[in-house]
């Protein structure tokens, strides 16, 4: 194995995933901790004076206590180069988690014991599972009352249709919590909820037939308990298979809580043990790109500008998919058509960055962004032309007309709409002929409009108007030279245009799109596109 191959080797790249308020955030900056990435760990609610999440940079989410947008996070831990992309928990930010997933090796999925499993924890797993990449599930916050194990596990099992396997069984929960036994180690870890996360627990060796040590540990009663448990886990539920897990066709259960750093550094090292390092991508032409292959490639998943005030810049965010990347080499621009450098490569800790000379197949990095990237835009070696697939966009649900305020500041309105749609967070629409002074955006969720105003405002310094559409379906026309005045369509349907003058109609409801099919046989309408092409 050469050095390129060896470092490769060591990279983990990995999304931690939930509902909101399920623990995510606190459970990313426990890792931080003991990858001495942080020293102490933010609060996400703002409640231990003014310290904030470290993954939530933005001005809003610091605010708000909730993440908007995907943070990349990397630190050594084990040996081991972990790559950690912290995704919004709340729908309303799920397209940003949809395309940040397409980056990632493995899933973390994190789990309120006591809620189980919630809306959006099954909407991210279904777009993890339909890659085939290992599934982690950590249930969280066992120190609360909480849901039968064996109900969550079936709930699991039964909702995602993979199999099971906890690496640990919870004793008892709430204010009777006692702890959890590693099944791989054959040890036991104490809960005392005094310490805080402040320091280590270390596990005590011990078998689950000894019963006078499991006694001393944690009583008799919930020693009968775990024993009885484990008795029926080992008798009824699913073997252990690594490779079960790294199709993402099992998924390995740990119980603890992340607040109080319970369970956590046993959570983190067993899931460097069983993950996998860098998989091979595809690519459109239908090549398989092995993370080992000579050769730099990389592609675009994230787009950010004005991460930090003091730059004012705009940051493409790069996953290399294989060989190792040189800071001051050129690279091949596939869908610019030309060769470039990527200037000022970035370590990404959050918002903090850290110029590098190089990094490898599993990394994330950021590169300045003059304005020529594009998501799913791929980066391969010079006299190379490779074109990973596309990374998933989700048709808008909500539409509102986003009209300027202040005639003089057109090019700053213009430039932040443009900047921030670009990123992916917003979609912009056109009136047929009409200027830039007034646009119809679409969004997955409403909150993200608090977003655009919210960084309008602090960034470009532009106030907007915001009307409210009752419109809900989009759909993309296929017929050339379309003019809306040429088909008989309800009055309130909307003809509009994206970015690339493509055109499109937006319906109030689903019955205006059967209307209109029905009422114009040679009307060509598709659902609105389910990838941008890499």
């Amino acid at each position: 194995m050469n050095d390129i191959s060896r470092e490769i080797e060591r990279r983990r790249t990995f999304a931690i995933i939930s509902h909101p308020d399920a623990g995510k955030t606190t459970l990313t900056e426990k890792l931080l901790l003991y990858g001495g990435a942080i020293q102490s760990a933010g609060s996400v609610k703002g409640k231990q004076g003014d310290r904030h999440a470290v993954s939530d940079w933005m001005e809003i989410e610091r605010q708000r206590g909730i993440s908007v947008t995907s943070s990349v996070l990397q630190f050594a831990y084990g040996g081991k180069i972990i790559n950690i992309l912290d995704t919004p928990g709340h729908q309303d930010f799920s397209e940003d988690t949809y395309r940040t997933l397409m980056a990632a090796d493995s899933a973390i999925m994190v789990i309120d014991a006591a809620k189980g499993i919630e809306p959006q924890t099954r909407k991210l797993f279904q777009v993890v599972s339909r890659r085939g990449i290992p599934i982690f599930t950590f249930i969280n916050k066992m120190d609360h009352e909480a849901r039968d194990p064996f109900e969550l596990l079936d709930e699991l099992e039964t909702e995602f249709g993979i199999a099971t396997y906890p690496m640990n069984w919870p004793v008892s929960c709430g204010v009777t919590f006692r702890g959890v036994y590693d099944r791989t180690a054959r040890r036991m870890l104490t809960y005392g909820d005094y310490h805080g996360g402040a320091r280590q627990l270390e596990e005590i060796d011990c078998a689950i037939e000894d019963t006078a040590a499991l006694d001393a540990l944690i009583g008799a009663r919930f020693r009968k308990e775990l024993t009885d448990s484990v008795e029926l886990l080992e008798g009824a539920g699913a073997d252990f298979d690594l490779e079960a897990v790294r199709h993402g066709l099992l998924s390995p259960v740990f119980f603890g809580s992340a607040l109080h750093n319970f369970g956590v550094r046993q959570f983190l090292e067993h899931f460097l043990e069983l993950t996998t390092p860098p998989l091979p991508r595809q690519t459109v032409e239908g090549s398989t790109v092995d993370p080992c292959a000579p050769g730099f490639s990389a592609f675009v998943f994230k787009i950010q500008a004005n991460m930090n005030k003091a730059h004012r810049d705009r940051v493409s965010f790069l996953r290399i998919c294989s060989g190792r990347f040189e800071r001051g080499r050129e690279y091949y621009h596939v869908q610019g058509g030309r060769a470039l450098r990527l200037s000022q490569p970035q370590q990404m800790m959050a918002q903090e960055r850290d110029i590098i000379d190089e990094a490898y197949a599993g990394d994330i990095i950021g590169v300045f962004d003059p304005g020529v990237f594009s998501i799913g835009d791929t980066i391969c070696e010079v006299g190379e032309e490779k074109r990973f697939t596309g990374i998933p966009t989700f048709a808008p649900e909500h539409f509102a007309v986003i009209e300027q305020i202040d005639s003089m500041k057109r090019k700053q309105f213009a430039k932040g709409m443009t900047e921030i749609a670009q990123e992916g967070a917003i979609q912009i629409f056109f009136y047929p002929n009409s200027g830039m002074e007034q646009v119809v955006v679409g969004v997955v969720g409403v909150l993200q409009y608090d977003v655009l105003r919210f960084r309008m405002k602090s960034e470009y310094g532009v106030e907007f108007r915001q009307r409210d559409l009752p419109h809900e379906f989009i759909r993309r026309v296929g017929n050339a030279d379309f003019n809306a005045g040429d088909y008989n369509l309800p009055r309130d349907v909307l003809w509009v245009q994206d970015v690339r003058g493509r055109n499109l109609l937006v319906f109030n409801g689903q019955w205006t799109v059967r209307w209109a099919m029905e009422k114009n046989e040679n009307l060509l309408l598709s659902e609105f596109y389910e990838e941008i092409e890499g």
